[in-house]
Protein backbone atom coordinates (compact mmCIF):
# COMPACT_ATOMS: atom_id res chain seq x y z
CA UNK A 1 0.00 0.00 0.00
CA UNK A 2 1.21 3.49 -0.86
CA UNK A 3 0.43 6.80 0.82
CA UNK A 4 0.07 10.05 -1.06
CA UNK A 5 1.34 12.35 1.66
CA UNK A 6 0.19 15.61 0.05
CA UNK A 7 -3.06 16.11 -1.86
CA UNK A 8 -5.52 18.99 -2.25
CA UNK A 9 -8.77 17.20 -2.96
CA UNK A 10 -10.74 20.23 -1.80
CA UNK A 11 -9.59 22.24 -4.82
CA UNK A 12 -12.08 23.06 -7.54
CA UNK A 13 -10.30 20.77 -10.00
CA UNK A 14 -11.79 17.81 -8.09
CA UNK A 15 -15.26 19.20 -7.51
CA UNK A 16 -17.86 16.43 -7.76
CA UNK A 17 -15.22 13.81 -8.58
CA UNK A 18 -13.63 12.89 -5.25
CA UNK A 19 -15.27 9.43 -5.01
CA UNK A 20 -14.05 8.47 -8.49
CA UNK A 21 -10.58 9.85 -7.76
CA UNK A 22 -10.36 7.79 -4.57
CA UNK A 23 -11.57 4.66 -6.34
CA UNK A 24 -8.83 5.04 -8.95
CA UNK A 25 -6.29 5.58 -6.21
CA UNK A 26 -7.37 2.39 -4.45
CA UNK A 27 -7.19 0.43 -7.70
CA UNK A 28 -3.63 1.72 -8.23
CA UNK A 29 -2.53 0.50 -4.80
CA UNK A 30 -2.87 3.74 -2.85
CA UNK A 31 -4.44 3.06 0.51
CA UNK A 32 -4.00 6.37 2.30
CA UNK A 33 -4.01 10.08 1.44
CA UNK A 34 -3.27 13.18 3.48
CA UNK A 35 -5.52 16.05 2.45
CA UNK A 36 -3.49 19.18 3.08
CA UNK A 37 -4.99 22.48 4.16
CA UNK A 38 -3.41 25.64 2.77
CA UNK A 39 -5.90 28.37 3.68
CA UNK A 40 -8.61 29.00 6.26
CA UNK A 41 -11.27 27.65 3.91
CA UNK A 42 -9.22 24.74 2.56
CA UNK A 43 -8.32 23.51 6.05
CA UNK A 44 -12.01 23.30 6.94
CA UNK A 45 -12.83 21.60 3.65
CA UNK A 46 -10.00 19.09 4.03
CA UNK A 47 -11.36 17.89 7.35
CA UNK A 48 -14.94 17.84 6.07
CA UNK A 49 -13.85 15.65 3.18
CA UNK A 50 -12.18 13.06 5.38
CA UNK A 51 -15.32 12.83 7.49
CA UNK A 52 -17.37 12.35 4.32
CA UNK A 53 -15.15 10.02 2.31
CA UNK A 54 -12.67 8.08 4.47
CA UNK A 55 -12.92 4.28 4.22
CA UNK A 56 -15.75 4.45 1.67
CA UNK A 57 -13.69 3.85 -1.46
CA UNK A 58 -10.79 1.77 -0.21
CA UNK A 59 -8.70 4.77 0.83
CA UNK A 60 -8.11 6.02 4.35
CA UNK A 61 -8.01 9.82 4.62
CA UNK A 62 -6.30 12.21 7.00
CA UNK A 63 -6.05 15.99 6.89
CA UNK A 64 -4.02 18.96 8.08
CA UNK A 65 -4.55 22.59 8.99
CA UNK A 66 -2.36 25.41 7.77
CA UNK A 67 -1.88 28.60 5.79
CA UNK A 68 0.21 28.65 2.64
CA UNK A 69 2.51 31.70 2.69
CA UNK A 70 0.31 33.37 0.08
CA UNK A 71 -2.49 33.25 2.69
CA UNK A 72 -0.28 34.27 5.61
CA UNK A 73 -2.33 37.38 6.37
CA UNK A 74 -5.27 35.16 7.45
CA UNK A 75 -3.50 34.05 10.63
CA UNK A 76 -4.91 35.33 13.90
CA UNK A 77 -5.72 34.01 17.36
CA UNK A 78 -9.32 33.25 16.40
CA UNK A 79 -8.19 30.96 13.60
CA UNK A 80 -5.71 29.14 15.85
CA UNK A 81 -8.50 28.58 18.41
CA UNK A 82 -10.71 27.22 15.64
CA UNK A 83 -7.98 24.80 14.54
CA UNK A 84 -7.48 23.72 18.13
CA UNK A 85 -11.17 22.86 18.41
CA UNK A 86 -11.02 20.93 15.12
CA UNK A 87 -8.04 18.92 16.32
CA UNK A 88 -9.79 18.13 19.60
CA UNK A 89 -12.72 16.47 17.82
CA UNK A 90 -10.76 14.95 14.94
CA UNK A 91 -9.96 11.67 16.71
CA UNK A 92 -6.41 11.70 15.38
CA UNK A 93 -7.41 12.46 11.79
CA UNK A 94 -5.68 15.86 11.69
CA UNK A 95 -2.06 14.76 11.55
CA UNK A 96 0.03 17.87 10.81
CA UNK A 97 0.21 21.63 10.55
CA UNK A 98 0.81 22.62 6.96
CA UNK A 99 1.41 23.51 4.40
CA UNK A 100 3.19 26.46 5.94
CA UNK A 101 6.41 28.27 5.17
CA UNK A 102 7.86 30.93 2.89
CA UNK A 103 7.47 31.62 -0.80
CA UNK A 104 9.52 34.42 -2.32
CA UNK A 105 8.64 33.60 -5.94
CA UNK A 106 6.78 36.69 -7.11
CA UNK A 107 5.91 37.15 -3.40
CA UNK A 108 2.39 38.66 -3.35
CA UNK A 109 2.62 38.75 0.47
CA UNK A 110 5.45 40.76 2.08
CA UNK A 111 8.25 38.65 3.50
CA UNK A 112 7.80 39.96 7.05
CA UNK A 113 4.14 38.89 7.10
CA UNK A 114 5.07 35.45 5.76
CA UNK A 115 7.74 35.04 8.43
CA UNK A 116 5.41 36.10 11.24
CA UNK A 117 2.75 33.61 10.12
CA UNK A 118 5.33 30.86 9.71
CA UNK A 119 6.61 31.36 13.26
CA UNK A 120 3.07 31.56 14.63
CA UNK A 121 2.08 28.28 13.01
CA UNK A 122 5.27 26.58 14.17
CA UNK A 123 4.44 27.67 17.71
CA UNK A 124 0.96 26.22 17.25
CA UNK A 125 2.36 22.92 15.96
CA UNK A 126 4.65 22.69 18.97
CA UNK A 127 1.73 23.34 21.28
CA UNK A 128 -0.39 20.68 19.56
CA UNK A 129 2.44 18.15 19.33
CA UNK A 130 2.05 17.86 15.55
CA UNK A 131 4.64 17.65 12.76
CA UNK A 132 4.86 20.38 10.15
CA UNK A 133 4.71 20.34 6.35
CA UNK A 134 6.90 23.10 4.97
CA UNK A 135 6.42 24.96 1.70
CA UNK A 136 9.69 26.54 0.62
CA UNK A 137 10.16 28.36 -2.66
CA UNK A 138 13.25 30.48 -3.19
CA UNK A 139 13.49 30.96 0.59
CA UNK A 140 15.79 28.16 1.72
CA UNK A 141 17.95 29.94 4.26
CA UNK A 142 15.15 32.01 5.79
CA UNK A 143 13.07 28.86 6.26
CA UNK A 144 15.96 27.13 7.95
CA UNK A 145 16.77 30.07 10.18
CA UNK A 146 13.20 30.18 11.48
CA UNK A 147 12.95 26.41 11.90
CA UNK A 148 16.17 26.37 13.91
CA UNK A 149 14.19 28.12 16.62
CA UNK A 150 11.98 25.02 16.93
CA UNK A 151 14.46 22.14 17.25
CA UNK A 152 11.95 19.64 18.64
CA UNK A 153 9.50 19.74 15.73
CA UNK A 154 9.25 16.99 13.14
CA UNK A 155 9.58 18.66 9.73
CA UNK A 156 9.11 17.63 6.10
CA UNK A 157 9.99 19.89 3.19
CA UNK A 158 7.23 18.98 0.77
CA UNK A 159 7.64 19.01 -3.01
CA UNK A 160 11.38 19.22 -2.54
CA UNK A 161 13.03 21.09 -5.41
CA UNK A 162 16.14 22.73 -3.95
CA UNK A 163 19.79 21.70 -4.11
CA UNK A 164 21.57 18.64 -2.74
CA UNK A 165 23.61 20.93 -0.50
CA UNK A 166 20.50 22.35 1.11
CA UNK A 167 18.92 18.89 1.42
CA UNK A 168 21.98 17.76 3.35
CA UNK A 169 21.41 20.60 5.82
CA UNK A 170 17.85 19.38 6.29
CA UNK A 171 18.81 15.75 6.75
CA UNK A 172 21.48 16.70 9.29
CA UNK A 173 18.68 18.22 11.39
CA UNK A 174 16.56 15.08 11.09
CA UNK A 175 14.13 16.65 8.63
CA UNK A 176 12.42 14.76 5.81
CA UNK A 177 12.24 15.56 2.10
CA UNK A 178 9.18 14.60 0.10
CA UNK A 179 9.35 14.09 -3.66
CA UNK A 180 6.79 14.70 -6.40
CA UNK A 181 6.44 14.02 -10.11
CA UNK A 182 9.12 16.66 -10.71
CA UNK A 183 11.72 13.92 -10.25
CA UNK A 184 10.41 12.29 -13.47
CA UNK A 185 10.89 15.38 -15.64
CA UNK A 186 13.72 15.30 -18.21
CA UNK A 187 15.48 18.40 -16.83
CA UNK A 188 15.45 17.28 -13.18
CA UNK A 189 18.87 15.60 -13.08
CA UNK A 190 20.02 17.57 -10.03
CA UNK A 191 16.88 16.65 -8.13
CA UNK A 192 17.32 12.99 -9.02
CA UNK A 193 20.72 13.17 -7.32
CA UNK A 194 18.96 14.36 -4.18
CA UNK A 195 16.72 11.29 -4.33
CA UNK A 196 19.74 9.01 -4.69
CA UNK A 197 21.60 10.61 -1.77
CA UNK A 198 18.70 10.90 0.65
CA UNK A 199 19.04 8.80 3.84
CA UNK A 200 16.74 5.80 3.71
CA UNK A 201 14.68 7.00 6.68
CA UNK A 202 14.21 10.59 5.48
CA UNK A 203 12.07 10.52 2.33
CA UNK A 204 8.40 10.31 1.41
CA UNK A 205 6.41 10.71 -1.82
CA UNK A 206 3.44 12.83 -2.81
CA UNK A 207 1.55 14.14 -5.80
CA UNK A 208 0.77 17.69 -4.63
CA UNK A 209 -2.28 17.14 -6.81
CA UNK A 210 -3.89 18.66 -8.80
CA UNK A 211 -0.45 19.96 -9.78
CA UNK A 212 2.80 18.40 -11.04
CA UNK A 213 1.62 15.21 -12.74
CA UNK A 214 4.49 12.78 -13.41
CA UNK A 215 6.02 12.78 -16.87
CA UNK A 216 3.83 9.86 -17.97
CA UNK A 217 0.74 12.02 -17.36
CA UNK A 218 2.25 15.47 -17.80
CA UNK A 219 -0.28 18.04 -18.89
CA UNK A 220 -3.13 16.22 -17.18
CA UNK A 221 -4.68 16.96 -13.81
CA UNK A 222 -2.62 15.13 -11.22
CA UNK A 223 -4.36 12.78 -8.76
CA UNK A 224 -3.43 10.39 -5.93
CA UNK A 225 -3.26 7.28 -8.14
CA UNK A 226 -0.22 8.80 -9.83
CA UNK A 227 1.85 8.77 -6.63
CA UNK A 228 2.78 5.22 -7.59
CA UNK A 229 4.70 6.67 -10.56
CA UNK A 230 6.68 8.85 -8.15
CA UNK A 231 7.38 5.83 -5.95
CA UNK A 232 8.50 3.87 -9.01
CA UNK A 233 10.94 6.61 -9.97
CA UNK A 234 12.33 6.71 -6.44
CA UNK A 235 12.74 2.94 -6.47
CA UNK A 236 14.63 2.99 -9.77
CA UNK A 237 16.92 5.80 -8.68
CA UNK A 238 17.78 4.02 -5.43
CA UNK A 239 18.15 0.56 -6.95
CA UNK A 240 15.14 -0.90 -5.16
CA UNK A 241 12.23 -2.99 -6.29
CA UNK A 242 8.92 -1.17 -6.15
CA UNK A 243 7.86 -3.57 -3.38
CA UNK A 244 10.89 -2.74 -1.26
CA UNK A 245 10.43 0.97 -1.87
CA UNK A 246 6.85 0.62 -0.71
CA UNK A 247 7.98 -0.89 2.59
CA UNK A 248 10.48 1.92 3.20
CA UNK A 249 8.04 4.65 2.22
CA UNK A 250 5.29 3.33 4.46
CA UNK A 251 7.63 3.05 7.42
CA UNK A 252 8.81 6.64 6.95
CA UNK A 253 5.27 7.94 6.49
CA UNK A 254 3.93 6.20 9.57
CA UNK A 255 6.83 7.38 11.69
CA UNK A 256 6.53 10.99 10.57
CA UNK A 257 2.76 11.40 10.79
CA UNK A 258 2.15 8.96 13.64
CA UNK A 259 -0.50 7.02 11.70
Amino acid sequence: MFTDTHVHLMFEQFEGEVPEVLRRASEAGVGRVINVGCSKKASKQAFAQIEEHTHKYGVEMFSTVGLHPYDASELDEHLLKEWERMIAVADGRIVAVGEIGLDYFKAPVPHDIQKKAFRGQLEFAAKMGLPVIVHDREADEDCLEILDGFPDLKVVFHCYASSLEFAQKLWSRGYYTSFTGIITYPKSDELREVVKECPADRFMVETDCPYLAPQKYRGERNEPAYVVEVARAVAELRGLSLENAEVVLEANTKKFFGI
